[in-house]
């Protein structure tokens, strides 16, 4: 019989981690026994501290799990975090150093040099980061079977993926991106309509930012063993702008690269379209058949249309063209609360789960 892992989520009540929920429901391996969020929802049941926000029901079995502050202890065996920034890191370490391995949505550990920033299909093998990880979080009496592994921002998971065959196959000298950023990255109540309507915000704090260090990080190549593993950043310069359109759900990114050497825009193609890696070797339950689809129609991808590729966890290509500037172009689509949040979290727990990394608590 395959394990049952029992799941807490940080920050149930908001987006994401209804997102998580959803995406949970029936799942072969995972349990939600657990769930976390403000002062104001603690003690109550579910179903009365959260205003579902998704297509669908409320899952029965969320319903009546009472809601407890984002603290350990917790009755769960690995623990995913939606919780916002600026209150995540101590509370994650706190769950880390208490033996709890966590998975976290949030950007304030991405950047540490003993934290795997991981999406499976590409770089699978950071996770030998989780030695390094498991010495910084021992002393808070967790032993060692405590750690922090974190999914990337919700733009850099689609442009990382996507640019992962092109430098496995060419090598990449420079990237350029653009993005259109949905509604729905900003959370609930998340821009105001007087805003949004009839317009396009050509700011969103920290994303820029975000896009360029993880893509690199993403991207490079894992050095040193055991203990003293790190990541060696990848060499080439990422250059980012964001933008909040009027979109409900998908990111998009029109991405112009320089490869290491002169490619037909046909190589490209091919290239995405025979992308595969572990989780699809491993046929892990999220883990969808392409990670990356590719559109031939001048017009696509588009996000009413193409969001949902893959039950939301494919990224689709298209537009793929020789660029008169930079050598290449494309754009990227990909569902920004599934692929980019929360179904890219349970992808890292089905990894570390045939990876040997989880197991049931005492």
């Amino acid at each position: 019989m395959p394990q049952t892992i029992r799941i807490g989520i940080l920050g149930a009540t908001g987006t994401v981690g209804q997102r998580f929920l959803q995406l949970l429901d029936g799942h072969p391996s995972f349990v939600v026994t657990a769930l976390a969020a403000s002062d104001r929802s603690e003690g109550k049941p579910y179903v009365e501290a959260c205003t579902w926000r998704l297509p669908g029901e409320m899952p029965a079995a969320a319903r009546r799990l009472r809601v407890q502050a984002p603290e350990p202890p917790l009755d769960c065996d690995l623990v995913f975090s939606s919780l916002p920034a600026d209150v995540a890191g101590p509370v994650e370490t706190r769950f880390a150093q208490a033996g709890y391995p966590v998975i976290s949505n949030s950007s304030t550990h991405r950047m540490s040099d003993v934290v795997p920033l991981i999406i499976p299909e590409v770089n699978a093998d950071h996770l030998k980061l989780l030695d390094a990880c498991r010495e910084a979080t021992r002393g808070g009496g967790g032993g060692s079977r405590g750690f922090i592994v974190t999914n990337p921002n919700c733009s850099a998971v689609m442009i990382a993926l996507t640019l992962a065959p092109l430098a496995a196959r060419f090598g990449i000298r420079a990237v350029v991106a653009t993005t259109l950023q949905a509604l729905s990255g900003a959370g609930y109540p998340g821009v105001s309509a007087l805003d949004i309507t009839d317009n396009v915000i050509p700011f969103i704090a920290g994303e820029e930012e975000k896009i360029e260090q993880e893509t690199r990080k993403i991207l490079g190549r894992l050095e040193g063993e055991g203990g003293e593993a790190r990541v060696r950043v990848a060499d080439f310069p990422v250059s980012a702008q964001c933008h909040r359109v009027n979109v409900v759900d998908g990111h998009m990114a029109a991405i112009r690269v320089t490869l290491n050497r002169s490619v037909d825009p046909s190589e490209l193609r091919e290239a995405f379209a025979s992308f595969r890696g572990v989780p699809q070797q491993l046929g892990l339950p999220s883990a969808p058949e392409r990670p990356i689809v590719v559109r031939d129609e001048p017009d696509r991808p588009q996000p009413r249309l193409d969001r949902d590729a893959g039950r939301g966890m494919s990224v689709t290509v298209g537009r793929i063209a020789s660029d008169g500037v930079m050598g290449h172009r494309f754009v990227a689509l990909s569902h920004n609360t599934i692929r980019g949040a929360a179904g890219a979290a349970i992808l890292n727990a089905e990894l570390l789960l045939a990876k040997g990394y989880l197991t049931p608590r005492d």
